[in-house]
């Protein structure tokens, strides 16, 4: 039987969400949770997207393929309190066999959150602390260049091509606390860090909001690169629902 789940964690304690050979990553403690339940053989987990060390989720899509007699309710009592206090999952339920949260996601929400007040050592784990104050109706305004179907490869690598729809980048301030939210049909390696690096640029007055645009379609490394730290992101929503036309490509961080 097929399996999915949301799936929520920190990212601070981990190498990233894909398994990788001797660190540890929110993959390698599924599928270490599992094997325990299956009398050590080997269930391979399969996610919606992957996400960079230290960069969080609350609405990670996970799917794997269980043989074991325990139902869906059981399994996923049993699942959860073999995780580490790190890691939790939430309604676990059957999905037909052929379903893949990669292909079967339609969007992707991931927030990047900034912290424009004093020192918080509890809410810097989770956003980038930013002294100077923000100018965030200049930010939104420089977001809507990147809104559309672009090259986005200024702003981040791809396997598969560099073309990505971004359906909505959205600053808002609520007291101290900057959000970036930003919703695409798939992502580039390190894209949304780096479109929040750019928009806390033009935040932090360093550059005009114009440029931001003008680096989208130059098709150079923007801003030298300029990356935002991990700890601000977080994946927070896969939509679900295969698109018409087929399979979507690979939605990274």
């Amino acid at each position: 039987m097929r399996y999915r789940a949301r799936v929520e964690y920190d990212g601070t304690g981990f190498a990233g969400s894909q398994a990788q050979a001797g660190v540890r990553t929110v993959q390698g403690e599924l599928e270490a949770a599992l094997a325990r339940l299956s009398g050590g053989r080997r269930v391979a987990v399969d996610a919606a997207g992957r996400t960079d060390a230290g960069v969080h989720a609350t609405g990670q899509v996970i799917a794997f393929t269980w043989t074991g007699r325990l139902s869906a309710e059981e399994l996923g009592r049993a699942l959860d309190a073999l995780l580490p206090s790190d890691v939790a999952i939430r309604d676990l339920r059957r999905v037909p066999i052929g379903f893949h949260p990669r292909h079967d996601a339609r969007y992707r929400d991931y927030r990047y959150s900034v912290w424009n007040g004093p020192r918080s050592p509890l809410l810097e784990r989770t956003a980038a602390w930013v002294r100077v104050p923000l100018d965030t109706a200049a930010m939104a305004r420089a977001a809507t260049a990147l809104e559309g179907r672009h090259d986005f490869r200024a702003f981040g690598a791809g396997d598969h091509g560099t073309v990505r729809t971004l359906h909505r980048v959205r600053v808002r301030r609520t007291g101290s606390l900057v959000t970036i939210d930003v919703r695409g049909d798939a992502f580039l390696r390190g894209m949304v860090r780096r479109i929040a690096a750019a928009l806390i640029l033009v935040g932090r007055g360093e550059v005009d909001e114009d440029t931001v645009g003008a680096a989208l379609a130059a098709r150079r490394p923007a801003f030298n690169g300029a990356s935002a730290p991990a700890k601000g992101l977080c994946l927070r929503h896969v939509a679900l629902g295969r698109r018409r036309g087929g399979e979507m490509r690979n939605g990274d961080r």
